[in-house]
């Protein structure tokens, strides 16, 4: 099975596409998106929905994993944001006919490190071991791409069983 995941952002979108057959995973391909942050957010929006295009027909996944929104009370304008860029990526994955699956910050981490509240080194490091990477996933939204596509894979895994 490929599964897509993307960290959803603005100025920067983290994508990792695997496939994983319930017992081995193996990474296609990460990287990121990113905007023009001087352009207006229409058009960013627009370059954002242009790129998930394009890696939803280069990759074909049968399912697209997206992190769940988390509005913390002291920054709501970067939730919002946020939001913005997460519609354009739910948008676009339905218009392709992909099922989404959308999962928390915390379930993200407890599915990869059995620790719901752990810190983003944690992450990579485990994310490294598992893929058997030679460093470490940078940047931060490739590493939480991967993370989420992971967690999605782990967790179709457990519903076949």
């Amino acid at each position: 099975m490929r599964i897509l995941g993307i960290d959803p952002g603005l100025q920067c979108c983290g994508y990792a596409c695997i496939e994983t057959d319930g017992d081995r995973d193996t990474i296609v391909e990460a990287g990121v998106l990113r905007t023009d942050g001087e352009l207006a957010l229409e058009l960013r929006l627009n370059q954002i929905a242009a790129d998930i295009e394009t890696l939803l027909e280069r990759f074909r996944p049968e399912v697209v994993a997206v992190e769940q929104l988390y509005a913390h009370y002291a920054h709501p304008r970067t939730a919002i944001l946020m939001g913005h860029a997460r519609g354009v990526i739910l948008q676009k994955s339905a218009a392709a006919g992909v099922e989404v699956k959308s999962f928390s910050a915390t379930r993200i981490k407890k599915s990869l490190t059995g620790n719901g509240r752990a810190s983003k080194e944690q992450m990579q490091r485990t994310i490294q071991t598992v893929m058997a990477l030679p460093e470490l996933p940078t940047p931060n939204d490739v590493a939480d791409a991967m993370a989420i596509a992971l967690c999605c894979g782990n967790a179709l895994a457990r519903e076949r069983r």
